[in-house]
């Protein structure tokens, strides 16, 4: 099913010359079956080594969350002054692990950015893995998951016991959910051309999932314009999503009277930063993936160094950040609001400030020098210590404010307990199982956009040829 040759396409060719985002001039169908390779083919030992290892992680997350569920959190080292810590420190970095999907399925999508084509189906696919464990998280510090439906407003009996709309808590889960639901229907709709691609060649049961999944799509020009239309909707409905989503989670710090928390710069200082994160785990991935894959035609070195440009951008945000809380302490005067700003780089905790410094702010800046944007096992390594710098960036925040209080008398150290660690590791194996079972069943790699870039290629080149 190849898309329609539009000016859309064409207006990446600058002069007489075409831009393209994958190597060499590969026919349509040769396109097709480099994406369809791998959901035909047995996985390699690559493939089932990763998932082994994401499979134990999920089993040690699950074993951990059923004891403290059949417990109670106190298994977790939470205290009198400390109540949240590990379990909202890993909600707030899922949900800033799934921004980058967003942005680039639905803002690059508006900004007719070509080079999205190739890695926007992963990333939406990360963009959904990543919000269900995040969901998971405020589920389990209810310490009964059982009746989180307490949260839905819906007709009770329960008396006076209603939700309370003014609680930013409460509109993390009606941002959380409409979140989830965007992300949802803008990855499968993107997937129904593909899906009637694989039904043409398919047999058997295959064809008939196929069949359903694709919903009657019969490629005409009708039918292509409509689809056009439906995907640019989405898009304007997910756009404000990547600002709201996580706007209303830093409300949940910002809308308190703590010091280090009481401050107008955390939005746009968590939207910065989520994007940060979530391109650094993109990056993670479809390094991991292109390789074991075999899609290094698709995915080039160029998706990765408009990525890292991407990063250096956002890491210079937040380091800015940083900088304005700083400076926002000192110029205050404020005695407390100093003291807990600058009692993270001097205080207990002092070690994992200066880990999320050293990750956030001067890794980042290396992405300055082209050689470093060029060499795919570097890229590798810096995503992977963003987002450590990342995950460290929410403990300091929650965990420095919070463990230092107005009195002195409730001053008190946390320490997280194997329970914590272990449900951490958790997270990270449902993910990367869900991402690794993606990539299997499902085509990680939009063709239909593939191939009409290609078309719209060959097109202009044919054309000034």
């Amino acid at each position: 099913m190849t898309p329609p040759v539009k000016h859309a396409y064409a207006s990446s060719a600058v002069g007489t010359r075409a831009v393209r985002w994958i190597q060499g001039s590969p026919a349509l169908s040769e396109i097709t079956d480099d994406v369809a390779r791998p959901l035909n083919a047995w996985p390699g030992k690559g493939w089932f080594a990763c998932f082994l290892a994401a499979f134990t992680a999920l089993s040690i997350g699950m074993a951990c969350v059923t004891y403290q569920v059949a417990t109670g959190i106190g298994t977790w080292g939470l205290n009198k002054t400390v109540g949240w810590a590990f379990d909202i420190t890993n909600f707030v970095f899922w949900v800033g692990i799934g921004h980058a999907g967003t942005l680039i399925s639905a803002i690059l999508l508006l900004f007719r950015q070509k080079w999205r084509t190739s890695i926007n189906r992963s990333a939406e696919a990360m963009t959904i893995f990543a919000v269900m464990c995040a969901a998971l998280f405020p589920l389990i510090h209810m310490g009964r998951p059982w009746l989180a439906f307490f949260v839905l407003p819906y007709p009770n009996s329960r008396g006076p016991l209603w939700v309370n709309f003014r609680s930013p808590l409460l509109w993390d889960v009606f941002a959380i959910n409409t979140y989830l639901t965007i992300s949802l229907v803008f990855w499968y709709v993107g997937m129904i051309p593909d899906f009637a691609t694989l039904r043409d060649r398919a047999t058997g049961i295959r064809k008939q999932i196929y069949g359903i999944l694709c919903m009657g799509w019969n490629g005409s020009h009708r039918t292509w314009s409509r689809y056009e239309t439906l995907s640019l909707i989405l898009a304007g409905l997910a756009t404000p999503l990547v600002i709201s989503v996580h706007s209303i989670v830093s409300m949940d710090f910002a809308t308190s009277i703590l010091p280090g928390w009481h401050t107008t710069l955390f939005p746009p200082y968590f939207v910065a930063g989520a994007v940060y994160s979530g391109f650094g785990m993109v990056m993670t991935l479809l390094i991991l993936t292109r390789q074991l894959m075999h899609l290094e035609a698709y995915i080039t070195h160029r998706h990765l160094d408009a990525m890292a440009k991407v990063m250096l951008l956002t890491g210079s945000i937040v380091a800015l950040s940083y900088a304005t809380e700083f400076f926002s302490a000192w110029l205050s005067g404020n005695m407390y609001e100093q003291a807990a700003i600058f009692g993270r780089a001097i205080g207990p905790y002092a070690w994992a400030f200066w880990t999320m410094f050293a990750c956030n702010v001067l890794t980042p800046q290396v992405l300055w020098l082209r050689r470093v944007r060029g060499s795919i096992p570097t890229l590798f390594v810096i995503s992977i210590l963003v987002n450590i710098g990342m995950w460290f960036e929410r403990f300091v925040i929650i965990v420095t404010s919070l463990h230092q209080s107005y009195l002195p008398s409730s001053w008190v150290m946390y320490r997280p307990t194997m329970i914590e660690v272990g449900t951490l590791i958790g997270s990270f194996g449902l993910f990367f199982t869900c991402f690794l079972l993606f990539i299997r069943l499902l085509p990680m790699i939009a063709m239909w956009e593939i191939k009409g870039g290609a078309g719209a290629v060959d097109h202009v080149e044919t054309k000034h040829g």
